[in-house]
């Protein structure tokens, strides 16, 4: 089979692309879901953190489903994450888990 000539270039980058060694997504690169953006407020854009409050941006999705749940339930000593994890649910946590699991 003869692929015509204007199929070319778009198959041999796709080729290109494909062996390219893959890196960490990059935050900058990501749109976050619009519910990270209520942890902006205090671990800045993309989760980076500062200061006293702690990065979550790369956490391990486990750790932070683990790590909410012991916010939620006052079992991790906190200045007002046990009061914001109460407000998100399961769904809504295990969304956030996924993204900032992929953000370095």
């Amino acid at each position: 089979m003869t692929l015509p000539t204007s199929v070319l270039p778009g198959a041999a980058l796709a080729l290109v692309l494909s062996m390219a060694p893959h890196s960490p997504v990059r935050a900058e690169a990501l749109t976050p879901p619009p519910i990270a953006l209520s942890c902006a407020g205090c671990h800045g854009p993309n989760g980076a953190g500062e200061g006293s409050v702690p990065r979550i941006a790369g956490y391990d999705r486990q750790a932070f489903v683990q790590t909410w749940a012991a916010f939620r339930a006052n079992e991790r000593p906190a200045t007002i994450m046990n009061r914001v994890a109460r407000g998100f649910t399961d769904a809504e946590v295990a969304q956030l888990a996924d993204y900032f699991a992929t953000v370095r």
